[in-house]
């Protein structure tokens, strides 16, 4: 596959400069194409020798081969906030146990652990310097009552990649859990949770993956499946779940012991479909590629004049390129662009936030810079 030219598999190339993946991506066709098919086969034959539960676990496979899990260290989730609850409200937690995290994290990795304080759990929250997140600072917080570091691959606002290899080593070097929000990350960035020693991962597929909304993943370590207490017990998450008159609380011993219920197969084949073309291009290539068009934007910004939030060192550098002005209303650039030229961006904490994708092009990059207002 060209991964130069992705127009066929992005439509939405002919009609928009979308650069706003970091919100809501447009789904992909193969994404499309799985999801219509879903909806042919119920219209036509309903559920009659449908092969759709199966098919929802060969979408498992493909996010573990995604991740270098296995597939029984995978479930799906309605979206990111629902994983870290499964962590946040599944550990058995004690008065004046803490959980480190920054303070610029998206809300969905704030709140679960923030209405863990009413059982005695603190909320030691690191401050952004300057777009960065120390990485020293996050490591200096841990003390003998932290439980858990809780962090965003990349951060929403400023587009700051957390080292989360140096960060998973040094949790596990001091017995302290690890969590990572991935869904800034997932299909535009490598994720190795064996390598970066993660211990529980949740992400929704609609911005990075190219997958719908209602439609995510959630990993837990192996080793720690069996101490983390499914919140929302349910049928399908039992032994024998298929034997219906036998009332057996027992919950499964991989990661579907977190089912409650029945499954979004629309939504999760849709997801399927975006999992076999990034794992088809290859996340290392998607990442080199990505990486070069937001350094071209770097570039072009900061040469009119703009202020470069994100950090850009090879380290820290991810697909979300936040910048400002101090003479121009970032929010009416924002409408401007949309409105007249069809240009997508956005504006987060007060901030211009640019966040394209593989399918986007030097050119693409180019025009949005071309239509900047000169600082």
């Amino acid at each position: 596959m060209n991964i130069h030219d992705l127009s066929d598999e992005f439509p939405i190339t002919r009609k928009f400069n979308f650069q706003d993946n970091a919100a809501v991506a447009p789904i992909s066709h193969r994404a499309a194409r799985a999801m219509r098919r879903y909806v042919e086969q119920a219209e036509q034959s309903g559920p009659v020798d449908n092969e759709w539960y199966n098919q929802a676990h060969r979408v498992r496979e493909l996010a573990a081969q995604l991740l270098n899990a296995s597939a029984e260290e995978i479930t799906f989730t309605k979206n990111t906030s629902e994983g870290l609850t499964f962590v946040a409200n599944g550990l058995s937690w004690s008065r004046g146990d803490n959980v480190v995290t920054s303070a610029v994290e998206f809300p969905a990795n704030i709140y679960p652990w923030m209405n863990l304080e009413s059982h005695g759990v603190r909320l030691k929250m690191v401050p952004e310097h300057d777009g960065r997140i120390p990485l020293e600072q996050i490591i200096d917080a841990i003390d003998s009552h932290t439980r858990l570091v809780t962090i965003s691959a990349v951060q929403f606002a400023s587009g700051f990649r957390t080292d989360l290899a140096a960060l998973g080593h040094a949790c596990r070097a001091k017995g302290v859990l690890f969590c990572v929000d991935a869904i800034q990350a997932l299909g535009v960035l490598p994720v190795d949770v064996q390598t970066m020693q993660i211990d529980f991962l949740s992400a929704d597929g609609h911005k990075w993956l190219c997958g719908p909304e209602g439609a995510g993943i959630f990993y837990c370590r192996r080793e720690l499946l069996a101490q983390l207490r499914p919140s929302a017990p349910g049928w399908v998450c039992m032994v024998d779940a298929d034997d219906y008159g036998q009332y057996r609380l027992e919950f499964r011993s991989d990661a579907r012991r977190f089912d409650s219920g029945s499954y979004n197969i629309v939504g999760i084949l849709g997801l399927g479909g975006s999992l076999e073309l990034w794992l088809e291009l290859g996340v290392d290539r998607i990442a080199h590629r990505v990486l070069d068009l937001t350094d071209r934007l770097t570039d072009g910004v900061t040469a009119k004049g703009y202020r470069v939030i994100s950090d850009r060192s090879k380290t820290h550098a991810s697909s979300i390129v936040a910048f400002t002005s101090d003479r121009h209303d970032q929010s009416q650039i924002r409408r401007q662009l949309r409105q007249q030229h069809r240009v997508i961006i956005s504006c987060r904490q007060g901030r211009l936030r640019a966040s394209p994708h593989v399918y986007n092009t030097p050119e693409q990059i180019d025009q949005l810079i071309e239509l900047l207002p000169a600082h």
